[in-house]
């Protein structure tokens, strides 16, 4: 703007900012190579928009669920429901009945990561009650959040409006619902020990974006580091791991396992070393996620 004024001394403080208005509008719409080639402007969008309403990024309910665990343990639920005029009975920790639990749990095979061969007590996908079952845990925290169902006097119910859409559409209906639920609502740091403040729903479209496009963690978790260099600023002084490795650690755990995992959008080989070898970490694209998101950048 000095190099503007020394040119143009006789500019007015209104046409002065018009300039400055350019200037900016020109900087914002310019490709970053720190955020991977997008934008200011399509970053923001993608930070700040309401759920679904992102510039370049198609957001469609897949035709077929059955691959995803969140759907399919929320298919359990209703089907219980409905089966007894639209409410079953709590445990008296308020938890679902270890009948559903049971039924959940023989879904296994039928997902990708049924596959891993992960032993009952560390598997997320399975669970002698609801409170060891963690992805289905997450699918009725989430089903709540949602609005679909809640627990009143002992018994877990499905909203009357929420049982008349299942009937004429299926689970396909909640698809959205608890997807935006999963991503603007739930607390990612719910159920892990991790004491960080730092919150990676912020950028959770710009990390499935990138993710999408490689698969590699190793190369996400830089990715993001460049991106938003701040966030390693969040991270205290560990022993063992410096903040990128952290870093990396807590987008492998909130964001893959506990999130993309659980819909049935990627898998992950458990395995971390082999044959005393590590394991790259790269994640399985499935279908699902495909199927769901589209970007056009």
């Amino acid at each position: 703007m000095a190099q503007v004024v020394a040119m143009n001394p006789h500019l007015s403080l209104d046409e002065l900012n018009r300039v400055a208005q350019q200037r900016i509008q020109e900087r914002n719409h310019r490709p970053e190579a720190d955020f991977c080639g997008l934008t200011p402007t399509q970053m923001n969008n993608w930070l700040y928009a309401p759920f679904n309403q992102w510039a370049g990024v198609t957001v469609t309910t897949p035709d077929d669920l059955s691959y995803s665990p969140v759907m399919g343990y929320l298919a359990l639920i209703l089907d219980e429901a409905l089966q007894q005029e639209g409410s079953f009975k709590a445990t008296s920790k308020g938890n679902l009945p270890v009948k559903l639990v049971k039924q959940a749990c023989d879904l296994l095979p039928e997902f990708a990561v049924g596959k891993f061969d992960i032993h009952v007590s560390i598997n997320s996908f399975a669970g002698v009650n609801e409170e060891k079952f963690i992805a289905l845990h997450y699918t009725r925290i989430l089903a709540e959040i949602a609005g679909i169902i809640y627990r009143r006097s002992g018994r877990f119910h499905v909203k009357k409006e929420a049982q008349k859409r299942y009937q004429t559409q299926g689970v396909n209906a909640f698809f959205l619902p608890m997807l935006e639920a999963a991503v603007t609502k739930y607390n990612w740091g719910y159920l892990d020990g991790w004491e960080t403040e730092v919150d990676l729903r912020t950028f959770w479209l710009f990390m499935l974006w990138r993710l999408q496009g490689h698969a590699s963690l190793d190369q996400l978790r830089e990715e993001v580091a460049t991106a938003f260099p701040d966030v390693l600023r969040q991270f205290g002084p560990d022993d063992y791991f410096p903040p990128i490795q952290q870093l990396g650690l807590l987008i492998e755990s909130r964001f893959i396992e506990r999130f993309l995992q659980f819909w049935g959008f990627v898998t992950v080989e458990p395995r971390r070393f082999f044959t005393e070898e590590p394991v790259p970490r790269t994640a399985e694209i499935q279908p699902l996620l495909t199927h769901t998101f589209q970007f056009s950048m």
